[in-house]
Protein backbone atom coordinates (compact mmCIF):
# COMPACT_ATOMS: atom_id res chain seq x y z
CA UNK A 1 0.00 0.00 0.00
CA UNK A 2 1.19 3.03 -0.76
CA UNK A 3 1.05 6.52 1.49
CA UNK A 4 0.60 9.90 0.10
CA UNK A 5 1.18 13.01 1.15
CA UNK A 6 1.52 16.79 -0.34
CA UNK A 7 4.88 16.79 1.10
CA UNK A 8 7.25 14.56 2.22
CA UNK A 9 11.04 15.96 4.31
CA UNK A 10 13.98 13.72 4.21
CA UNK A 11 15.76 14.76 7.35
CA UNK A 12 14.67 16.21 10.71
CA UNK A 13 17.21 18.60 11.63
CA UNK A 14 16.85 22.51 11.84
CA UNK A 15 15.75 23.08 8.45
CA UNK A 16 14.03 20.02 8.25
CA UNK A 17 11.58 20.30 11.24
CA UNK A 18 11.00 24.00 10.23
CA UNK A 19 10.00 23.18 6.90
CA UNK A 20 7.63 20.02 8.31
CA UNK A 21 5.84 21.96 11.03
CA UNK A 22 5.17 24.82 9.06
CA UNK A 23 3.57 23.35 6.01
CA UNK A 24 1.68 21.42 8.46
CA UNK A 25 0.40 24.27 10.25
CA UNK A 26 -0.38 25.55 7.00
CA UNK A 27 -2.89 22.64 6.15
CA UNK A 28 -0.92 20.31 4.68
CA UNK A 29 -0.62 16.40 4.65
CA UNK A 30 2.89 15.98 5.57
CA UNK A 31 5.58 13.13 6.83
CA UNK A 32 9.18 13.20 7.88
CA UNK A 33 12.05 10.87 7.66
CA UNK A 34 15.13 10.25 10.11
CA UNK A 35 17.35 7.99 9.55
CA UNK A 36 19.40 8.51 12.62
CA UNK A 37 18.92 10.93 15.61
CA UNK A 38 15.67 13.06 15.44
CA UNK A 39 16.51 16.71 15.81
CA UNK A 40 19.71 16.41 13.34
CA UNK A 41 22.97 17.20 14.08
CA UNK A 42 22.74 20.48 15.31
CA UNK A 43 21.08 19.66 19.12
CA UNK A 44 22.41 15.97 19.14
CA UNK A 45 26.11 16.26 18.53
CA UNK A 46 27.16 19.24 16.94
CA UNK A 47 26.20 23.16 17.74
CA UNK A 48 24.67 22.78 20.74
CA UNK A 49 26.65 20.36 22.83
CA UNK A 50 29.39 21.99 21.56
CA UNK A 51 28.57 25.40 23.20
CA UNK A 52 27.90 23.70 26.41
CA UNK A 53 31.73 22.57 26.47
CA UNK A 54 32.41 25.91 25.44
CA UNK A 55 30.78 27.20 28.70
CA UNK A 56 33.20 25.89 30.70
CA UNK A 57 36.83 26.79 28.85
CA UNK A 58 34.80 30.22 28.62
CA UNK A 59 35.08 30.51 32.39
CA UNK A 60 38.09 28.68 33.10
CA UNK A 61 39.50 31.86 30.85
CA UNK A 62 38.24 34.32 32.70
CA UNK A 63 39.44 33.21 35.76
CA UNK A 64 42.51 32.03 34.60
CA UNK A 65 42.84 36.09 33.24
CA UNK A 66 42.29 37.58 36.26
CA UNK A 67 44.80 35.28 37.82
CA UNK A 68 46.99 38.53 40.86
CA UNK A 69 43.51 40.77 40.21
CA UNK A 70 41.92 39.33 42.52
CA UNK A 71 41.43 35.80 41.81
CA UNK A 72 44.17 33.04 42.82
CA UNK A 73 43.39 29.85 41.82
CA UNK A 74 42.35 28.37 38.70
CA UNK A 75 39.92 25.68 38.29
CA UNK A 76 40.63 22.24 36.59
CA UNK A 77 37.78 21.07 33.96
CA UNK A 78 36.09 17.71 35.79
CA UNK A 79 35.23 16.64 31.85
CA UNK A 80 33.48 13.85 33.03
CA UNK A 81 31.14 15.99 34.88
CA UNK A 82 31.45 18.00 32.32
CA UNK A 83 30.22 15.35 30.30
CA UNK A 84 27.05 14.80 32.37
CA UNK A 85 25.89 18.03 32.08
CA UNK A 86 25.81 18.43 28.54
CA UNK A 87 24.21 15.14 28.27
CA UNK A 88 21.26 17.32 30.11
CA UNK A 89 20.79 18.69 27.08
CA UNK A 90 21.42 16.08 24.40
CA UNK A 91 19.89 13.45 25.48
CA UNK A 92 16.16 14.75 25.78
CA UNK A 93 16.45 16.17 22.04
CA UNK A 94 15.23 12.88 20.17
CA UNK A 95 12.05 12.44 22.14
CA UNK A 96 11.27 15.60 22.51
CA UNK A 97 11.68 16.55 18.75
CA UNK A 98 9.64 12.99 17.13
CA UNK A 99 7.16 14.34 19.37
CA UNK A 100 6.75 17.80 18.33
CA UNK A 101 6.62 16.77 15.18
CA UNK A 102 3.91 14.23 15.86
CA UNK A 103 2.13 16.82 17.77
CA UNK A 104 2.12 19.56 14.66
CA UNK A 105 0.40 17.09 12.75
CA UNK A 106 3.36 15.38 10.97
CA UNK A 107 3.67 11.42 10.39
CA UNK A 108 7.20 10.48 10.98
CA UNK A 109 8.86 7.82 9.55
CA UNK A 110 12.41 6.06 11.01
CA UNK A 111 15.11 4.63 8.49
CA UNK A 112 16.96 5.47 5.17
CA UNK A 113 14.98 7.29 2.02
CA UNK A 114 15.56 6.32 -1.19
CA UNK A 115 14.04 7.41 -4.50
CA UNK A 116 12.09 5.21 -6.21
CA UNK A 117 11.11 7.44 -9.08
CA UNK A 118 9.94 11.23 -9.31
CA UNK A 119 7.03 11.26 -6.89
CA UNK A 120 7.43 7.69 -4.83
CA UNK A 121 10.71 6.73 -2.45
CA UNK A 122 11.11 4.05 -0.18
CA UNK A 123 11.49 4.22 3.42
CA UNK A 124 11.81 0.74 5.86
CA UNK A 125 9.20 -1.36 3.90
CA UNK A 126 6.98 1.33 3.24
CA UNK A 127 6.57 3.76 0.16
CA UNK A 128 5.43 6.69 0.23
CA UNK A 129 4.21 9.49 -2.07
CA UNK A 130 3.57 13.14 -2.61
CA UNK A 131 3.46 16.06 -4.71
CA UNK A 132 6.43 17.87 -3.43
CA UNK A 133 9.97 16.48 -1.28
CA UNK A 134 12.23 18.71 0.98
CA UNK A 135 15.64 17.27 1.28
CA UNK A 136 17.08 17.92 4.17
CA UNK A 137 19.32 15.23 4.93
CA UNK A 138 22.17 16.89 6.03
CA UNK A 139 25.96 16.06 5.89
CA UNK A 140 28.25 13.98 7.97
CA UNK A 141 31.93 14.10 8.76
CA UNK A 142 34.25 13.75 6.39
CA UNK A 143 37.42 10.94 6.62
CA UNK A 144 41.11 11.16 4.87
CA UNK A 145 41.40 8.48 2.51
CA UNK A 146 44.56 7.05 4.24
CA UNK A 147 45.93 4.14 5.68
CA UNK A 148 44.84 3.31 9.17
CA UNK A 149 41.63 5.50 8.58
CA UNK A 150 39.59 3.27 10.72
CA UNK A 151 41.59 4.66 13.60
CA UNK A 152 40.12 8.01 12.87
CA UNK A 153 37.34 9.69 15.75
CA UNK A 154 35.09 12.47 14.34
CA UNK A 155 33.80 15.70 16.12
CA UNK A 156 30.77 13.20 17.38
CA UNK A 157 33.60 10.96 19.14
CA UNK A 158 34.41 13.63 20.32
CA UNK A 159 31.26 15.09 22.07
CA UNK A 160 31.21 12.07 23.96
CA UNK A 161 34.53 11.52 25.04
CA UNK A 162 33.79 9.59 28.87
CA UNK A 163 37.63 10.92 29.49
CA UNK A 164 40.00 13.64 28.11
CA UNK A 165 42.92 11.58 27.18
CA UNK A 166 46.74 13.47 27.65
CA UNK A 167 47.36 13.77 23.87
CA UNK A 168 44.84 14.12 21.30
CA UNK A 169 45.84 15.13 17.49
CA UNK A 170 43.22 17.15 14.89
CA UNK A 171 43.86 16.61 11.98
CA UNK A 172 42.43 19.37 9.78
CA UNK A 173 42.55 23.48 10.27
CA UNK A 174 39.11 24.36 10.40
CA UNK A 175 36.61 25.81 12.68
CA UNK A 176 36.04 22.49 14.19
CA UNK A 177 39.59 22.10 14.69
CA UNK A 178 40.15 25.61 16.67
CA UNK A 179 37.18 24.75 19.08
CA UNK A 180 37.68 21.39 19.75
CA UNK A 181 41.53 22.42 20.23
CA UNK A 182 40.53 25.39 22.80
CA UNK A 183 37.94 22.74 24.63
CA UNK A 184 40.79 19.93 25.10
CA UNK A 185 43.57 22.09 25.74
CA UNK A 186 41.44 23.95 28.92
CA UNK A 187 40.80 20.22 29.65
CA UNK A 188 44.33 19.39 29.85
CA UNK A 189 45.40 17.93 26.97
CA UNK A 190 48.08 18.53 25.16
CA UNK A 191 46.59 18.94 21.72
CA UNK A 192 48.45 19.16 18.55
CA UNK A 193 46.34 20.00 15.24
CA UNK A 194 48.38 19.10 11.94
CA UNK A 195 47.72 20.99 8.49
CA UNK A 196 48.08 19.89 5.42
CA UNK A 197 49.01 23.58 4.36
CA UNK A 198 49.94 26.52 6.26
CA UNK A 199 46.24 28.37 5.81
CA UNK A 200 44.21 27.59 8.59
CA UNK A 201 40.74 29.05 8.96
CA UNK A 202 41.45 29.92 5.09
CA UNK A 203 37.90 32.06 5.24
CA UNK A 204 38.36 34.09 7.90
CA UNK A 205 40.90 36.91 7.79
CA UNK A 206 44.62 36.19 8.01
CA UNK A 207 45.36 38.89 10.06
CA UNK A 208 43.29 37.96 12.76
CA UNK A 209 43.58 34.02 11.97
CA UNK A 210 47.20 34.59 13.24
CA UNK A 211 46.53 36.52 16.13
CA UNK A 212 44.06 32.98 17.15
CA UNK A 213 46.93 30.81 16.44
CA UNK A 214 49.96 32.56 18.71
CA UNK A 215 47.13 33.12 21.42
CA UNK A 216 46.34 29.40 21.26
CA UNK A 217 50.28 28.38 21.14
CA UNK A 218 50.86 30.51 24.11
CA UNK A 219 48.24 28.11 25.75
CA UNK A 220 50.20 25.40 25.10
CA UNK A 221 48.43 24.05 21.28
CA UNK A 222 51.05 23.08 18.59
CA UNK A 223 50.56 23.27 15.04
CA UNK A 224 51.78 21.12 12.36
CA UNK A 225 51.66 23.16 8.98
CA UNK A 226 52.30 21.66 5.80
CA UNK A 227 52.27 18.32 6.64
CA UNK A 228 49.80 15.93 4.82
CA UNK A 229 50.06 12.38 6.92
CA UNK A 230 49.46 9.47 4.90
CA UNK A 231 49.30 6.91 7.57
CA UNK A 232 47.81 5.90 11.40
CA UNK A 233 49.47 2.93 12.59
CA UNK A 234 47.86 1.39 16.42
CA UNK A 235 50.90 1.37 18.39
CA UNK A 236 51.12 -0.23 22.39
CA UNK A 237 50.71 3.19 23.48
CA UNK A 238 47.98 4.68 21.35
CA UNK A 239 48.30 5.69 17.78
CA UNK A 240 51.86 6.88 15.46
CA UNK A 241 51.17 9.43 12.74
CA UNK A 242 53.19 9.49 9.94
CA UNK A 243 53.72 11.66 6.84
CA UNK A 244 55.71 10.22 3.34
CA UNK A 245 58.68 12.35 4.73
CA UNK A 246 60.13 12.43 8.07
CA UNK A 247 56.85 13.75 10.33
CA UNK A 248 55.78 11.37 13.23
CA UNK A 249 53.92 12.08 16.36
CA UNK A 250 52.93 10.02 18.75
CA UNK A 251 49.34 10.51 20.06
CA UNK A 252 46.43 9.13 22.59
CA UNK A 253 43.62 9.90 20.15
CA UNK A 254 43.56 10.96 16.69
CA UNK A 255 40.24 13.51 15.52
CA UNK A 256 39.91 14.11 11.57
CA UNK A 257 38.41 17.27 11.54
CA UNK A 258 38.37 18.06 7.91
CA UNK A 259 35.52 19.66 7.21
CA UNK A 260 31.73 17.58 6.27
CA UNK A 261 30.20 15.64 3.22
CA UNK A 262 26.27 15.76 2.36
CA UNK A 263 24.09 12.56 3.01
CA UNK A 264 23.31 11.87 -0.78
CA UNK A 265 25.17 8.45 -1.46
CA UNK A 266 21.82 6.76 -0.59
CA UNK A 267 19.28 8.52 -1.51
CA UNK A 268 19.42 7.69 -5.32
CA UNK A 269 18.78 10.75 -6.35
CA UNK A 270 19.30 9.51 -9.84
CA UNK A 271 15.84 7.65 -9.88
CA UNK A 272 14.10 11.07 -9.57
CA UNK A 273 16.41 13.31 -12.08
CA UNK A 274 18.27 15.14 -8.91
CA UNK A 275 21.63 16.84 -10.23
CA UNK A 276 23.94 17.38 -7.44
CA UNK A 277 28.15 17.10 -7.25
CA UNK A 278 30.62 17.10 -4.80
CA UNK A 279 29.63 19.31 -2.74
CA UNK A 280 25.84 18.35 -2.41
CA UNK A 281 23.03 18.98 -4.31
CA UNK A 282 22.40 21.62 -6.85
CA UNK A 283 19.21 24.25 -6.89
CA UNK A 284 18.02 27.41 -8.66
CA UNK A 285 17.90 30.43 -6.77
CA UNK A 286 14.30 28.63 -5.36
CA UNK A 287 16.03 26.00 -3.67
CA UNK A 288 14.36 23.94 -6.18
CA UNK A 289 16.22 21.04 -7.63
CA UNK A 290 16.75 20.35 -11.22
CA UNK A 291 13.41 17.87 -10.50
CA UNK A 292 11.51 21.30 -9.53
CA UNK A 293 8.90 19.63 -7.29
CA UNK A 294 11.82 18.89 -5.18
CA UNK A 295 13.49 21.31 -3.21
CA UNK A 296 17.29 20.90 -1.04
CA UNK A 297 17.69 23.13 2.02
CA UNK A 298 20.57 23.05 4.92
CA UNK A 299 23.78 21.35 4.91
CA UNK A 300 23.00 19.08 1.96
CA UNK A 301 23.46 21.96 -0.84
CA UNK A 302 26.09 22.81 -2.93
CA UNK A 303 26.22 26.82 -2.47
CA UNK A 304 28.84 29.24 -1.51
CA UNK A 305 26.70 30.38 1.63
CA UNK A 306 28.45 28.60 5.10
CA UNK A 307 26.94 25.45 6.64
CA UNK A 308 25.28 27.12 9.40
CA UNK A 309 22.16 26.54 11.84
CA UNK A 310 20.67 29.86 11.78
CA UNK A 311 21.52 29.44 7.14
CA UNK A 312 19.20 26.25 7.40
CA UNK A 313 16.70 28.15 9.25
CA UNK A 314 16.52 30.63 7.04
CA UNK A 315 16.35 28.45 4.15
CA UNK A 316 13.65 26.86 5.72
CA UNK A 317 11.58 29.77 6.11
CA UNK A 318 12.24 31.39 2.23
CA UNK A 319 10.78 27.62 1.20
CA UNK A 320 7.59 27.23 3.27
CA UNK A 321 6.62 30.85 1.92
CA UNK A 322 7.64 30.19 -1.74
CA UNK A 323 6.10 27.11 -1.62
CA UNK A 324 2.29 28.42 -0.09
CA UNK A 325 2.84 31.24 -2.32
CA UNK A 326 3.62 33.90 -0.12
CA UNK A 327 7.05 34.85 -1.25
CA UNK A 328 7.78 33.79 -5.39
CA UNK A 329 10.75 36.32 -5.49
CA UNK A 330 14.37 34.58 -5.85
CA UNK A 331 16.08 33.31 -2.37
CA UNK A 332 18.48 36.98 -0.92
CA UNK A 333 19.96 35.80 1.92
CA UNK A 334 21.56 38.70 3.88
CA UNK A 335 24.89 39.38 5.11
CA UNK A 336 26.06 35.62 7.18
CA UNK A 337 28.07 36.06 10.38
CA UNK A 338 30.45 33.47 11.41
CA UNK A 339 31.83 32.38 14.27
CA UNK A 340 34.84 30.37 15.64
CA UNK A 341 33.92 29.22 19.13
CA UNK A 342 37.52 29.28 20.55
CA UNK A 343 39.88 30.82 22.81
CA UNK A 344 39.35 33.43 22.39
CA UNK A 345 36.24 33.82 19.99
CA UNK A 346 37.07 34.74 16.00
CA UNK A 347 34.04 36.43 14.02
CA UNK A 348 33.35 37.97 10.85
CA UNK A 349 30.54 39.15 8.36
CA UNK A 350 29.95 40.68 5.13
CA UNK A 351 33.25 41.88 2.99
CA UNK A 352 36.53 41.45 3.95
CA UNK A 353 39.25 43.24 2.05
CA UNK A 354 43.59 42.68 2.65
CA UNK A 355 43.89 46.17 2.32
CA UNK A 356 42.60 49.76 0.77
CA UNK A 357 41.20 49.43 -2.70
CA UNK A 358 39.50 52.24 -4.73
CA UNK A 359 36.20 51.36 -3.73
CA UNK A 360 36.46 50.09 -0.05
CA UNK A 361 38.69 51.00 3.59
CA UNK A 362 40.53 48.97 5.73
CA UNK A 363 40.98 49.78 9.51
CA UNK A 364 42.64 47.05 12.08
CA UNK A 365 41.66 48.47 15.62
CA UNK A 366 43.61 47.15 18.88
CA UNK A 367 40.91 47.08 21.31
CA UNK A 368 43.12 45.25 24.14
CA UNK A 369 43.47 48.27 26.01
CA UNK A 370 39.81 49.59 26.08
CA UNK A 371 37.81 49.33 29.34
CA UNK A 372 35.43 46.57 28.36
CA UNK A 373 38.64 43.95 27.57
CA UNK A 374 40.41 45.40 29.95
CA UNK A 375 38.49 45.27 32.64
CA UNK A 376 38.75 40.97 32.62
CA UNK A 377 42.80 41.27 31.49
CA UNK A 378 42.00 40.34 28.23
CA UNK A 379 45.03 39.06 26.24
CA UNK A 380 44.33 40.48 23.09
CA UNK A 381 41.33 42.14 21.62
CA UNK A 382 41.81 43.11 17.58
CA UNK A 383 38.56 44.65 15.01
CA UNK A 384 38.37 44.82 11.96
CA UNK A 385 36.43 47.58 9.97
CA UNK A 386 35.53 47.86 6.43
CA UNK A 387 33.69 50.71 5.20
CA UNK A 388 32.47 51.95 1.61
CA UNK A 389 34.50 54.72 0.86
CA UNK A 390 31.74 56.97 -1.23
CA UNK A 391 29.39 56.26 1.38
CA UNK A 392 31.10 55.64 4.31
CA UNK A 393 28.75 52.90 5.28
CA UNK A 394 30.19 49.23 7.31
CA UNK A 395 30.40 46.43 4.64
CA UNK A 396 32.41 44.13 6.65
CA UNK A 397 33.74 43.41 10.18
CA UNK A 398 36.25 40.77 11.87
CA UNK A 399 36.72 40.84 15.61
CA UNK A 400 38.94 38.34 17.87
CA UNK A 401 37.72 38.68 21.57
CA UNK A 402 36.36 37.19 24.44
CA UNK A 403 32.84 38.92 22.96
CA UNK A 404 33.22 38.39 19.73
CA UNK A 405 29.73 36.21 19.05
CA UNK A 406 28.38 38.85 21.25
CA UNK A 407 29.90 41.95 19.00
CA UNK A 408 29.48 40.68 15.63
CA UNK A 409 25.62 40.69 15.78
CA UNK A 410 25.52 44.06 16.51
CA UNK A 411 28.01 45.06 12.63
CA UNK A 412 25.16 42.52 11.60
CA UNK A 413 22.75 44.58 11.76
CA UNK A 414 24.53 47.97 11.03
CA UNK A 415 24.91 46.32 7.87
CA UNK A 416 21.58 44.51 7.23
CA UNK A 417 19.80 47.95 8.03
CA UNK A 418 22.82 49.93 5.95
CA UNK A 419 23.20 52.52 9.36
CA UNK A 420 25.14 55.41 8.94
CA UNK A 421 28.20 56.10 11.38
CA UNK A 422 26.50 58.94 12.46
CA UNK A 423 23.16 57.64 13.55
CA UNK A 424 25.57 55.12 15.28
CA UNK A 425 26.56 58.00 17.45
CA UNK A 426 23.63 59.10 18.50
CA UNK A 427 22.38 56.23 19.70
CA UNK A 428 22.30 55.74 23.32
CA UNK A 429 23.79 52.41 24.68
CA UNK A 430 24.43 51.02 28.14
CA UNK A 431 27.31 51.40 29.40
CA UNK A 432 29.88 49.84 30.09
CA UNK A 433 29.16 47.15 27.10
CA UNK A 434 30.90 46.46 24.17
CA UNK A 435 28.05 48.14 22.14
CA UNK A 436 28.92 51.18 23.74
CA UNK A 437 31.68 50.83 21.41
CA UNK A 438 30.19 50.83 18.68
CA UNK A 439 30.42 54.77 17.88
CA UNK A 440 34.15 54.71 18.40
CA UNK A 441 34.61 51.70 16.08
CA UNK A 442 32.13 52.44 13.77
CA UNK A 443 33.27 56.56 12.93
Amino acid sequence: MVKEFDVIVIGSGVSGMGTASSLAAEGKRVAIIEGDLWGGTCPNRGCDPKKVLVSAVEARDHINQLQGKGLNTVPKVNWPELMAFKETFTSPVPDQMKGSLESSGVETFTGKAAFVDETHLAVNGNELKADHFIIAAGARPSILDIEGKEHFLTSEDFLSLPEMPDTITLVGGGYIAFEFAAIANAAGARVHVIQHNDKPLKDFDKELVDQLVQQLENKGVQFHYNVDITKIEKTSIGFSITDDTNFELNTDLVFCTTGRIPNIETLELENAGIEYDKKGITVNNHLQTSNLAVFAIGDILSKPQPKLTPVCTFEANYVVSYMTGKDTEPIAYPSIPTIVFSGPKLAQVGLMIDENNDTHERSTIDATRWFNYHRTNEPISSIIIVKEKQSGLLVGAACLNNEADNLINYFSQLIEQKVPASEVADRIYAYPTVASDLSSLYA
